[in-house]
């Protein structure tokens, strides 16, 4: 299971193609996720498990000075296959 790690501050911009199957788990510290606007959306703490595909979510954001860690969790391909509208085929997954 992939790990992506924030550090205090940091932001990662998120692309649908890189998203469409992925449930991330906040396994510590927060993140806050960045709306489509630019607006500060929640603020999602440890435990919290969240899609983004369709949200219109455009990046993650460690509001916090601690470093904020999320499992990601992404079924198999055959079985849930990303729609065209996703984005590109040759994204790569989230790290």
């Amino acid at each position: 299971m992939p790990t992506l790690t924030l550090r205090g501050g940091e932001r990662v911009a998120v692309v649908p193609a890189q998203w469409c199957r992925a449930f991330a788990i906040v396994t510590s510290g927060r993140v806050q996720l960045e709306l489509r606007d630019g607006a500060p959306g929640p603020v999602l703490g440890r435990g919290a498990g969240f899609w983004l595909r369709g949200t219109g979510v455009r990046a993650l954001r460690n509001p916090g000075r601690r470093t904020a860690r999320m499992r990601i969790v992404t079924p198999n391909e055959d079985e849930t296959p990303c729609p065209e509208s996703a984005g590109s085929a040759d994204s790569p997954a989230p790290a």
